[in-house]
């Protein structure tokens, strides 16, 4: 059986295209096996309270709008320590906590996943609307695909477990 991942859309659902963590999420939940073991987490607009599913969990990927300076809608994956550098290196946040803070909490309790990325995708609105851009939907199965190769690429590497 293969590790236990926790898979984490974020966003805010009233700011379109900072919706697509959410949208994300919902996708792959609905397209996941029940007996994978996945764990799929809903962040909203983040909170202290996502550190506990980061540290009981080994692996983590993070779905979520983030201005990379690319074109409406790409999609990039940041893995391992490109995660935390692109994460330093957009550490303002609007929320109560940033990404980076629970990292930092998960770094401090010797909990931080070995095995993190984030899935990015740049947004072309951050403003009130009920509904991703043209663009952006049209990345939400990019973003499906990338966690997928994630997942296989580390069970991959990980080998069964006991």
């Amino acid at each position: 059986m293969s590790t236990q991942t926790l898979i984490l859309g974020l966003g805010n659902v009233l700011l379109a295209d900072e919706a697509v963590g959410a949208a994300v999420i919902r996708r792959l939940e609905s397209a996941a096996d029940p007996a994978a073991p996945l764990r799929f987490v809903d962040g909203g607009t983040l909170s202290f309270t996502l550190a506990v599913p980061i540290a009981e969990c080994p692996r983590l990927i993070v779905i979520d709008a983030a201005a990379m300076g690319d074109a409406a809608g790409s999609v990039r994956v940041f893995e391992g320590e490109a995660m935390d550098r692109q994460l330093r290196r957009h550490a303002k946040s609007v929320h109560e906590v940033s990404l980076a803070d629970l990292l930092d909490i998960a770094r401090l309790t010797d909990s931080l996943p070995a095995r993190r990325a984030l899935i990015g995708i740049e947004p072309a609105l951050i403003d009130w609307g009920d509904e991703l851009t043209p663009a952006v939907a049209a990345a939400v199965p990019v973003a499906l695909e990338r966690v997928w190769e994630l997942l296989a690429r580390w069970d991959a590497a990980d080998g069964p477990t006991a």
